[in-house]
């Protein structure tokens, strides 16, 4: 069968993937758009977007990561052929998620005024706090949002999300119109609109698709009350097991990129308004290619539940060959169009040459980039996440954030040093979880886990 076996697969995959790849891109298209819309209002306001978005997104990251449970847990016990746990595992992904937007919320509510200490320009941080916290705050509808999310995507329906959250950013793009620069007779919030548009978005995008869920005669027979009886210790305890390990795998890999926008801050306004032009770009194909995880993650779910180790197999390496043919295409836009890309943003021009550079390295890191979040979703998958975890942590903050340290301030490659030390994370990080993956599953193979069609006749 040769090549034919893995590309047999893509159909399948990308029919549950692109859906993800939609809705993932609309919850990042939401800091897209209020970036170029924010950008409009000069570069301190932009600097200010970038040092609270690389502190919020660091949070949502382990928000989406704990909610993020649900999926495999739902898609091995669909593979299983278990209703009744599915319908506990929504109740109890429920729960987890909504204590846990609260929790975030108040962690950064109370950790704010520390922002004045990071050395950033006071300028900037004075426009950024109150931003921050309206966005912080969009965690509790959003990890509302989640929990349905990911238990529809866990029995491989994945278009719903991605319907509703498109729907909802069409809606946010007309709020910022208004909000930020006072249309339609509201006062004109700058800054602080984009994120009461933000939130607004996010509690429809709950609302939404909590009826939709309940009104569907799909899901009834799984039965998804929202309660907080009735709760399992052992499920919860199983559900924190993925999920906390895979929020940290989200904060290790995006805290490097936070931490970088810091430095960055220390070089600048204009250094940090470029990192965030580059980071917000190379965040679109970031978040298009963890579609492609959510699918490994759900695919080899279904396998591992089936126990067919060999089609787990051929499943994962083919994801992984389409996203390395999906990202070598955003590289090569990323490195062609840099210097016309970051005028989309701002049209100040010691800021567009800065991001222009930055892209370049941008696009090298494209194929890492999606390799390694493939990577953690196929083995989140197989439910191993002590390890991938210890990758990432070594890989961003061992190796690649103290590079780009030493490069940017000892032999002052400045904004370029910063980011060829997060080139390297990512290449690393790539590099072990392929790895990983290959062992742990050759393993599976020469063990007790025997595919069904290898048993045929």
């Amino acid at each position: 069968m040769g090549i034919s076996k893995y590309t047999s697969q893509f159909s399948l995959t990308f029919k549950l993937a692109y859906p993800v790849m939609l809705s993932q891109l609309g919850q990042v298209m939401v800091g897209v758009v209020d970036n170029v819309m924010v950008g409009r209002l000069g570069a301190e306001t932009l600097a200010a977007a970038s040092l609270a978005n690389s502190i919020f997104f660091l949070i949502m990251m382990f928000g989406i990561g704990i909610s993020m449970a649900i999926t495999p847990l739902v898609a091995v016990a669909e593979g299983e052929g278990k209703k009744r746990r599915i319908t506990k595992l929504f109740n109890h992904g429920f729960v987890i998620n909504l204590v846990t937007g609260v929790l975030l919320f108040g962690i950064v509510l109370g950790f704010s005024p520390g922002i004045h200490y990071l050395g950033q320009p006071e300028e900037v941080v004075v426009l950024a706090i109150p931003y921050l916290l309206i966005i912080t705050f969009s965690l509790v509808p959003l990890m509302f949002f989640q929990t349905f999310k990911q238990f529809v995507e866990g029995l491989s329906q994945t278009r719903q999300a991605m319907t509703i959250t498109l729907i909802c950013n069409v809606i946010n793009i007309f709020l910022n119109w208004v909000l930020i620069y006072g249309e339609l007779g509201f006062p004109a919030l700058g800054l602080n609109g984009a994120g009461w548009a933000t939130l607004i978005s996010r509690v429809l995008m709950g609302g939404i698709i909590y009826y939709y869920v309940k009104g569907s005669k799909r899901y009834r027979r799984y039965r998804t009350p929202l309660v907080f009886k009735n709760l399992s210790r052992p499920i919860i305890g199983r559900m924190l097991k993925i999920g906390v390990p895979t929020g940290f795998q989200f904060v290790f890999e995006v805290g490097a990129f936070s931490t970088a926008a810091i430095m960055m801050g220390w070089m600048g306004v204009n250094a940090l308004a470029a990192h965030q032009i580059a980071i917000n770009l190379a965040s679109v194909s970031y978040m298009m290619a963890s579609g492609l995880s959510a699918a490994a993650m759900v695919r080899v779910g279904n396998q591992l539940g089936r126990k067919d180790i060999v089609t787990l197999r051929e499943v994962a390496f083919s994801i992984f060959g389409m996203v390395a043919i999906f990202m070598s295409f955003f590289a090569i836009m990323f490195i062609v169009f840099r210097n016309h890309l970051p005028l989309i943003y701002i049209d100040d021009i010691g800021v567009v040459n800065t991001a222009a550079t930055l892209l370049i390295i941008a696009g090298i890191f494209q194929l890492s980039d999606g390799l390694q979040v493939v990577g953690l979703g196929a083995l989140r998958g197989l439910s191993d996440l002590k390890v991938p975890t210890l990758v990432t942590l070594i890989a961003y903050w061992v190796v690649g954030l103290p590079l780009g340290y030493v490069l940017a301030f000892v032999f002052d490659m400045r904004e370029t040093g910063v980011w060829i030390g997060l080139l390297t994370g990512l290449t690393a990080t790539a590099i072990l979880l392929i790895y990983r993956f290959d062992r742990l599953t050759k393993r599976m193979l020469n063990t007790h886990h025997q595919p069904p069609h290898e048993m045929a006749p």
